[in-house]
C-alpha cells in the first residue's frame, strides 16, 4: 500500500467510471477509493519531498507534446489479483514519461519494464471466481469510448489523493 507523499502522474478518464462501478458491484473492496478511473503514466513518481520545479516543468512540457485524444477501451486483461482494461492510445505518452524518468520503475516492476497503458478496474480478487465475475461484469460495457484531455500530478495525503498539478494535453506552456 502506498504511503503519504507517494506521487503519480495520471490521466483521469471519467467515462470509464462504469468499469469501476461494475467491479464494486462484485465486491467494493476490489476498487481503490480516492481516485477516479484513470491511466497511470508513471507510478510511483518522484516522492513529494523530492519534487522540483524542473519536474513540474518537464511534466508540462511532455503534456504539451501530446494532443487530447479520442480513445477506445476494449481489451480486458487479468493477472492474479488484478483486472484491467488496456488503453493502447495512451501508450506513447506512457512511454515518454518512462523515458524521461528512466530511473523510476513503473509499478515497482510488477508489470515488467514497459507496462501497457491501462485502467486498473479491480485489485485483490484472489479467487478466480471473483476475477471472472469482474471480467464478465465489465465485458458488457466494452468497447467504451472516452477522451483524454489533461494529465494530473497527484499526491497521496493522509486523507487520500489530491491533485498537485493539472495540465491540459497539447497546450504549449500549460496553465
Amino acid at each position: 500500500m502506498p504511503e503519504p507523499g507517494t506521487t503519480a502522474v495520471v490521466i483521469v478518464l471519467p467515462d470509464a467510471a462504469p468499469l469501476l462501478d461494475a467491479a464494486r458491484g462484485v465486491d467494493p473492496a476490489l476498487v481503490r477509493g480516492g481516485i477516479p478511473a484513470h491511466v497511470s503514466l508513471l507510478y510511483p513518481f518522484v516522492p513529494e519531498p523530492a519534487l522540483t520545479d524542473r519536474d513540474d516543468q518537464d511534466v508540462r512540457s511532455l503534456a504539451a507534446r501530446f494532443p487530447a485524444a479520442e480513445l477506445l477501451l476494449e481489451e480486458v486483461v487479468t493477472a492474479p489479483g488484478f483486472v484491467a482494461v488496456t488503453v493502447p492510445g495512451l501508450q506513447p505518452i506512457v512511454d515518454a514519461f518512462h523515458a524521461r524518468w528512466s530511473g523510476l520503475r513503473p509499478y515497482r516492476g510488477r508489470f515488467g519494464d514497459r507496462p501497457a497503458a491501462h485502467v486498473t478496474v479491480a485489485m485483490g480478487p484472489d479467487e478466480p471466481t471473483a476475477t471472472a465475475r469482474v471480467r464478465d461484469g465489465i465485458g458488457g460495457l466494452l468497447p467504451l469510448r472516452t477522451r483524454a484531455t489533461a494529465l494530473q500530478l497527484v499526491v497521496l495525503a493522509e486523507k487520500g489523493w489530491r491533485s498537485r498539478l493539472t495540465v491540459p494535453l497539447g497546450v504549449p506552456g500549460g496553465p
